[in-house]
């Protein structure tokens, strides 16, 4: 079985970004390459970090009108990326031009699509105008992905269990907000550690400053796994 963990390329450039997967290894990891590092190093990177063995999970979260999502999201599948993902605020008509776009290519990444970031608490909700819980959004929104036809959701690991009964096993859930036991929680609100985000039913979990920050990479990479083998 492939390994769950997709580590995140939270950074600034090309340079420290490839001397971090340089450290790391394909087999124990899927690699995640966001907005700030993209703009500034292009689908170049993409292509040597795929050089290198790594999966690429291409998050730029893409939410415009359909023809234009569905261009961009072509064009991540014709990079090769192992997956891409868009807003599901943009709507059904956005998110199926996205998935139809895809078609034919001989190796079609999973496209995933954003619930409600997990820097949001439902105070952040109800200043945007929702009545809804943070959970309910989630679920509604999740079901709008999976009416569409896309393959899952990125979701906090809080909303997974509930994901995971609505929507089945065949839907994919991605979680980002994962943290070692005893590391700080930053800028996310909706935290959990690796053991606990499988547990609850994430797929797919997104860390980022746990093994990034970490003096030596590929050991916090490996404490993940033996967390993981040892929860099982």
């Amino acid at each position: 079985m492939s390994s769950p963990v997709i580590v995140a390329l939270d950074f600034p450039a090309a340079a420290p970004a490839l001397e971090l997967a340089g450290r790391l290894s394909p087999a124990l990891c899927r690699l995640k390459v966001g907005k700030e590092l993209f703009t500034r190093s292009g689908p170049q990177l993409v292509e040597q970090l795929q050089g290198m063995g790594f999966d690429v999970f291409l998050d730029l979260k893409f939410h415009d009108i359909p023809n234009t999502v569905a261009g961009a999201v072509r064009a991540a599948g014709e990079l090769g990326v192992w997956m891409v993902n868009v807003h599901a605020g943009g709507g059904r008509r956005m998110m199926e031009a996205a998935m139809a776009s895809l078609q034919g290519l001989a190796n079609r990444p999973l496209l995933i699509a954003v619930t409600v970031l997990t820097s949001m608490t439902g105070e952040d909700l109800r200043e945007l105008g929702y009545t809804e819980t943070a959970t309910e959004r989630v679920l509604r929104l999740a079901a709008l992905t999976a009416d569409s036809g896309l393959d899952g959701v990125v979701c906090s690991a809080m909303e997974a269990a509930d994901l995971r009964r609505a929507r089945g096993d065949d839907f994919c859930l991605v979680t980002p907000g994962i943290r070692l036991a005893g590391d700080s929680a930053d800028d996310q609100r909706r935290v959990v550690t690796p053991a606990d985000g499988i547990a609850m039913g994430s797929d797919y979990l997104v860390i980022g400053r746990s093994i990034t920050a970490a003096a030596d990479p590929l050991a916090a990479l490996q404490r993940v796994h033996a967390e993981l083998a040892a929860a099982a």
